[in-house]
């Protein structure tokens, strides 16, 4: 169907469509939500779902930096998931990226900076794989990973901006969305589809209409959303 991996944007959300509870990196959604009457009580549906998507997931180097890997020291139990992480700034360090090779079944590190701490670590993991370009292409990307590396399916978990990344590039294939019974506001809190806004009448064409596959009510006044996105 594609020269390259099947794509599924699966993300928790607030029904106002935020994905963190402000506009701070203090603030996560794993951590504050589950404190939150009413909401904390069907938050584990979210993580049982989670479990249930493809074995590659990709994500970003902040999100990673955000839970804290690069902080941990103990041995974590190993997943048979795959993860691809792309970091430019670079947001992991040794520590980080060392964390997540012991975690994860194999790393795909993304990155355009040539002095990326994961550089430092190819001899000593050898499930570490780092796909380096000069500038970051995410169309590029995702058919090296079906070419070279066999990815067929992947789940994408990242932030709002590069969300948008993906889906102004037309390389997201299915949304599925479980949306908390929250409301969190904030003009600057992130939202599922962040990034730079369409200005013109000219531009309505990177809009992406959805085609409704299933509506899921689940319990504690959560509804699981799963879309097709008409491409």
């Amino acid at each position: 169907m594609y020269n390259r991996p099947e794509t599924t944007l699966f993300m928790i959300e607030s029904l106002d469509g935020k994905i963190n509870s402000g506009n701070s990196d203090a603030l996560d959604v794993d951590r504050d939500w589950k404190t939150i009457d009413g909401v904390k009580q069907g938050l584990k549906q979210y993580y049982d779902l989670e479990q249930e998507t493809d074995l590659y997931s990709l994500n970003s180097g902040r999100v990673m930096a955000k839970i804290g890997v690069n902080e941990r020291t103990d041995e974590p139990n190993k997943t048979i998931c795959s993860f691809i992480i792309i970091d430019r700034k670079p947001h992991l360090n040794e520590n980080g990226v060392g964390f997540l090779c012991k975690w994860v079944n194999k790393l795909f590190l993304v990155t355009d900076n040539k002095d990326h701490p994961a550089f430092n670590l190819k001899e000593k993991y050898d499930n570490l794989v780092i796909i380096y370009y000069d500038e970051i292409n995410l169309t590029t990307l995702m058919e090296d990973l079906y070419d070279k590396y066999n990815v067929d399916k992947i789940t994408i978990q990242t932030g709002g901006t590069l969300n948008c990344e993906f889906l102004r590039s037309g390389l997201i294939d299915r949304v599925n969305i479980v949306i908390a019974p929250l409301l969190v506001g904030g003009a600057d809190t992130s939202t599922l589809i962040d990034g730079k806004a369409i200005s013109t009448v000219e531009e309505l064409g990177k809009l992406k209409a959805l085609q409704l596959e299933d509506c899921v009510v689940l319990k504690n006044s959560y509804v699981q959303l799963k879309y097709k996105v008409l491409n």
